[in-house]
This record gives structure tokens, sequence and C-alpha cells, in this order.
């Protein structure tokens, strides 16, 4: 009999499976896929470490998490300065002076200012759709050419049809600072995301190719607890209905080049270019292979039976996701958490904050 089953070996589950196995409790964790470490998973292709599930920049603004990460792998000085290719033309990211120079021809930030605030004052009023929201924060210009065809690709919407909360601010910087996050600390594991999980895990049971639901009444009576980090519709076999969530499909592959894009990560904005980004690897770390690697990204439709990653918090959904909620508050043995556990976007400090703060949470409940 083990203390604790956690269903899935992402981010999360992992922190709690660490932490608890630490204090004397023994934890199985057990994964659906043929490798543990969720979508953080790294694996290496031809020497450069490939982030499977999509670019994972680890980034925060709390010491102690840094301190805590940093506790299982060597970080490097990764900057996120990612890349917005439209029609052939490159512009950078998060929208700063840089951007703004390259649209308008403006250095100066007080006309660049003024520029935006005429174009902002288009929309009067409340905006009424994502397509009134984006004008109103960074103006016409800027949403034609770097936002619209993203979002309606990522979305699988035109932005007149999608709702003006998606998006409440734009990062707007007034410096030609190319820096995507705000964040004290930043970087990438030396070696992958991989390596960290595995020394979360080390002294745990763990079993992958494990599907919890093929069998979940021999799992549920094989510990006292369960954290289940799973889509919680999915938990309660969708009985109020399926949450929606967008997916992603990746396409990657080997070229015989040294160098693809010169740039970790670029988004391609125009909406005719059916993939929304391009991944090159082997930049989040320098690699100086004479080969490289990319991943194109799709964004698709998900459906049941397919790999969710982004959660739609609509209001439909976050009400529906409320109901299912109501159900796990009537599981005292059974605990939700993580992003589908949650139903909720979380950056990967985040996470490990929250799955910290549920440690003490059930330490103080043995007391």
């Amino acid at each position: 009999m083990y203390d604790y089953l956690i269903v899935g070996s992402g981010l999360f589950g992992s922190v709690f499976a660490f932490e608890m196995n630490k204090r004397g409790q023994k934890c199985l964790v057990i994964e659906k896929r043929s490798h543990i470490g969720g979508n953080i998973y790294t694996e290496s292709v031809d020497g450069i470490n490939v982030h499977k599930y999509g670019a994972h920049i680890f980034h925060t603004d709390k010491k102690e998490i840094w301190e805590y990460v940093n506790s299982f792998a060597e970080f490097n000085n990764y900057i996120n300065s990612p890349l917005a290719n439209y029609k052939g033309e490159i512009y950078n990211l998060p929208f700063n002076m840089n951007t703004f120079y390259k649209i308008w021809g403006e250095a100066n930030p007080s006309k660049v200012a003024s520029i935006l605030e005429s174009q902002c004052k288009e929309i009067s009023g409340e905006p009424k759709s994502h397509e009134e929201q984006a004008i109103s924060l960074v103006g016409k210009d800027v949403y034609e050419r770097l936002i619209k065809g993203y979002t309606e690709k990522q979305w699988g919407r035109q932005c007149v049809d999608l709702p003006a909360f998606i998006i409440k601010r734009l990062p707007v910087r007034m410096t030609f600072n190319n820096n995507y996050f705000n964040d004290r600390y930043q970087g990438i594991p030396i070696g992958g995301y991989t390596k960290i999980i595995e020394k979360m895990l080390e002294d745990c049971d763990v079993k992958t190719d494990t599907d919890y639901f093929q069998n979940r009444n021999m799992w549920n009576e094989s510990a006292k607890r369960i954290i289940y980090t799973g889509s919680i519709d999915e938990y309660y076999d969708y009985c109020y209905g399926a949450l929606e969530y967008r997916s992603v499909r990746f396409e990657t592959k080997r070229l015989e080049v040294p160098n693809y894009q010169g740039n970790a990560v670029i988004n391609f904005t125009e909406f005719e270019i059916p993939y929304t980004r391009v991944i090159e690897h082997k930049h989040f770390e320098g690699s100086q292979q004479p080969h490289t690697v990319i991943s194109k990204e799709y964004s698709k439709e998900w459906s049941v039976g397919e790999e969710p990653y982004y959660p739609i918090n609509n209001e439909c959904n976050n009400t529906l996701y409320l109901k299912y909620k109501n159900l796990a508050s009537s599981e005292p043995n059974t605990l939700f958490g993580g992003r589908l556990g949650e139903y909720k976007y979380y950056n990967m400090d985040n996470v490990i904050e929250v799955a910290l703060k549920v440690v003490q949470s059930e330490l103080k409940c043995d007391k």
C-alpha cells in the first residue's frame, strides 16, 4: 500500500512526489506516456535537446522558486527574445521600440507614444471583440501585422468572433529591450528538463505506459491518497460534458544545416502560413552541431481522445469547470492539480509554487 498514487509525471506531480518521498511517504507515479516529464519533456535528438511539446523557458520573479529548481539542474543564461515573421519581414517581440521603428521608422519614444495613442483612439467605448480590444491596446498597424493572423490560427476563430477578455493587456515597451519576460530569473536547464524530473522521481516507484483509466479501481486501492493531474472532466467521464481546449500538432525534423533561422523561436503571424511558430531547439542551449532540429507548431481544435494543451477559459467553460470542481470537493482522498486538473493556465514557476503549497497543506492535515 502506497501513501500516495500520483497520476501524471509532469511538473506538478513530480514536485509533489519528490517532497513527499523525502518526508518518508511512499509514492507511486503512473504515466500514460512512454516517458516521464509531461509537457516539459526534452529528448536528445542527434545531440540536440528537443522540447518535444513546445518551447519551455523557465522564468520567475520568486527567488525561492529559482533556487528550488536550480537545486535539480544548472541553468544557463538564456534570454527569451522571440521574433515575428510577417510576409517575410522580421519584427521584435514583445512590442518595443525595435518593433515600432520597423513599422513606422520612428526612433523617438514620445513620437511613438503619440502614434499609438492616435491609433488606439479608433476604438471608442468598451471593446466588444478581441479585435477591438487589441486595437485599443496597440493600434491597428501592430494588430494587423503581428496579432490578427497569429491569433486566428491559435484559436481557430476570427478575431471579430473572439471575446475581448482573452487579452486584457499586451506588453508594450518604450525601450529597445527584446527580453520577452520582465522576471528577474530566466534560463534553460543545461541538458534539458527531463533530467530535473528524473532527479525528482529517482527514489519513487514509477510506471510509464500506464493508463489510470484502464484499471482505475485497482490503482485507487493501491494508495491511501490520490494526486490526479489529468483532465478533471475525463476523471468524471465527462458527465457534465467536455471542457474545451486547444491542441497542438508538432512537425519535427532534422535539417542538414548548422543554423536554420538564427533564433530559438520565430512566430509566423501571417494567417496564410498554417503553422504558428518555428522552434530551432539548438539555440536554447547554444549547441554547435553541423546539423539542426526544428519543430513547426500547428494549433488545432481539440476533441476527446486527443492531447489537451491550452484551456479555453471563457465564461461557458469556467462555469462548467466549477461543476466538476464541486464534484471534486466531495472526494476527500483525491486532490486535483496542474493545468488540466485545475483547468487553468500555469507557468512553470506557478506550478512549482502551487505544488509546494499542496504539500504543506497535506502535511498539516496529517498532524
